[in-house]
């Protein structure tokens, strides 16, 4: 039951996934892992590596990278920056963003940030990313990065049952909000934690959970010139999870619909 949720010691489990996916041990980890694949149909031919047994556990099967073929970058302005699922997507309307039919939840909120001008954000979307997905986040547009913050929170589930019952379920969990510098105005990239989301990492700090913090972390990037390209890989999820942009008044316009099938590097504009 989805309100068992509010039960689980949700931080602990996460914590037991976290070590049980890098467990080295042969016959454990490649026994788990090609269940794992049976059970979620995974299409290992687009791996680079496409035989369980080359993982050193079951995190690096996880995080896995892709032969370049498997999926190309679409030269148009901004592409899908993972596989996944839209959840969401659309028009920010008086600072707030639907997570579902019925349920909305505030740009302030998202941000934790009651003093940011929310009118800034315009528009929004929200990729869900399904166990058997690719796991490697990348850049939808060229960007310079700006700042990074990172929220402590909850970790409900982000599948749809669980986003459809519970309020502000995104503004709740556990998340990092990534700022960019664009050609069309700063862009909020946020990736959203989960139960079982043994950790989160990005490509500039490593990674960033565990050890879990209770309290606001802060990072401020304007004099390092990190700059990202499109379809550059930005972070990794270590278990799924969900991704949320958040664009300004002159992005161009995202062609997205609910339940729409994503795979990173198509356009989507």
């Amino acid at each position: 039951m989805i309100f068992l949720q509010y039960l689980l010691p949700q931080h602990l489990l996460s914590r037991l996934m976290f070590r049980f996916a890098r467990i080295k041990t042969p016959w454990l980890k490649n026994s788990f892992t090609s269940w794992f694949v049976a059970t979620y149909k995974v299409n290992l031919s687009e791996a680079e590596r496409e035989n369980v047994k080359d993982y050193e556990h079951f995190n690096d099967f996880f995080t896995r990278s892709l032969k370049k073929t498997s999926r190309p970058i679409s030269s148009l302005p901004v592409i899908s920056p993972v596989d996944g699922v839209v959840s969401q997507a659309g028009k920010i309307n008086k600072s707030e963003i639907v997570q579902a039919k019925g349920k909305k939840y505030s740009v302030s909120a998202l941000l934790d940030d009651k003093s940011i001008d929310t009118a800034y954000f315009n528009s929004f979307t929200t990729i869900y990313l399904s166990p058997k997905d690719y796991h490697r986040i990348h850049m939808p547009c060229d960007g310079d990065l700006v700042s990074m913050k990172y929220i402590p929170g909850y970790l409900f589930s982000v599948n749809q049952r669980t986003v459809n019952v519970i309020d502000q379920v995104f503004a709740r969990n556990e998340r990092l909000v990534c700022f960019f510098n664009t050609e069309f105005g700063e862009m909020a990239f946020i990736l959203v934690g989960a139960i079982f989301v043994g950790s989160m990492q990005t490509s500039w700090e490593g990674q960033i959970t565990p050890p879990y913090s209770k309290s606001v972390k802060y990072y401020n990037y304007m004099d390092q010139k990190i700059r990202l390209e499109k379809g550059d890989e930005l972070g990794r999820f270590n278990m799924g999870s969900t991704v949320i942009i958040l664009m300004p008044n002159d992005f161009p316009n995202l062609n997205l619909e609910e339940g729409q099938a994503l795979k990173m590097g198509q356009s989507i504009t």
